[in-house]
């Protein structure tokens, strides 16, 4: 079995042979640039990790993992553009770099190659990784927009259970979907596609906690990001839900005027309540709670125990991760 670094480093030498055309210059460019730039990779990764968990890893998996790649970095590019973000792992946003309108045909462009790639796998898991990946491309846009309308909606009429849902959606059912096909390409049954499936959801959603802790908690010089840019753009993240759902009445009411509060003063306000209710430590909580439920899912899965131990040490990893 091989760590995840090793895989990381098969799926990138691969990923690396994947051209674009040279022209339009200022399209090709633009994504060169955006996919040059080095981020985990876990996504990919989780798809050839699926695979060895039942054979050797398959050509048809590099294919897979480039795809999910690719329309991962579709969406990055057009949520940075929805987003209005400047950074993106430390530098500047590609539509900030090369305007919104290249930005847009460059996201559309990765989503096509992303199924260029599918298509060139072989026909026997053809239509069924299709279909997977179609229903988890809709599942995507379909989080976004809740995630979008999420922003003109009053925190008391929001739940954390929706919330929760709107990340699956938005974030947890790619790392899903990864695992899944990737598991299906080695020849796992129903059941185990199932339950890799459930165990990447579970970590998607500890991941993307994470991430809301990070934009609250985190250091710019570490996550490549402005320190409570989800603040600053409205957002409803796990944080905030959670910290209304602990205030008391006067604090609730704190809040809300944190939240017409303008730059960087409604950044201290809102992070200073955050800490006043421990929402910090309620969020490590939470990370590993759905960590552990992701481990549940992987310890159904009737194989040797070494077979999994990289998972977990991919989903450990989430726990203690800064950026």
């Amino acid at each position: 079995m091989f760590s995840f670094t090793e895989i990381y480093e098969r799926y990138q030498d691969q990923a690396d042979l994947i051209e674009f055309p040279l022209h339009p210059q200022k399209l090709y460019g633009s994504i060169n640039y955006f996919m040059n730039n080095p981020g985990k990779k876990i996504r990919p990764v989780l798809c050839l990790m699926g695979n060895e968990l039942f054979s050797e890893i398959q050509g048809d998996s590099y294919k897979v993992a480039n795809a999910v790649e690719l329309f991962h970095n579709f969406s990055l590019i057009h949520d940075d553009i929805m987003d209005h973000s400047m950074l993106r792992r430390g530098r500047p946003t590609l539509h900030i770099k090369y305007g919104e309108n290249t930005a847009i045909l460059a996201g559309d462009s990765l989503l096509i190659h992303a199924y260029i790639q599918l298509n060139k796998i072989a026909i026997d898991h053809r239509g069924q990784a299709m279909n997977l990946f179609s229903d988890m491309a809709c599942k995507i846009c379909e989080g976004q927009q809740m995630d979008i309308d999420f922003e003109d909606r009053d925190i008391d009429t929001l739940s954390y259970a929706e919330y929760i849902k709107m990340i699956t959606f938005k974030t947890s059912v790619l790392l899903g979907t990864s695992a899944r096909i990737g598991a299906l390409i080695g020849g796992a049954d129903a059941q185990q596609q199932n339950d890799i499936y459930e165990f990447g959801e579970n970590i998607g959603i500890a991941f993307q906690i994470q991430d809301d802790f990070l934009d609250a908690f985190g250091h710019v010089s570490k996550t490549g990001k402005q320190i409570g840019l989800d603040i600053l753009e409205n957002k409803k993240t796990a944080l905030l839900l959670k910290a209304f759902e602990l205030a008391d009445p006067l604090q609730k009411t704190y809040l809300k005027e944190a939240m017409a509060r303008e730059g960087e003063d409604r950044i201290e306000a809102v992070i200073g309540l955050y800490k006043a209710l421990n929402v910090d430590q309620w969020a490590s909580d939470a990370i590993f709670h759905y960590t552990e439920i992701a481990f549940k899912s992987l310890d159904r899965i009737d194989i040797p125990v070494y077979k999994k131990e990289k998972l977990s040490e991919l989903a450990n990893s989430l726990l203690v991760r800064e950026s």
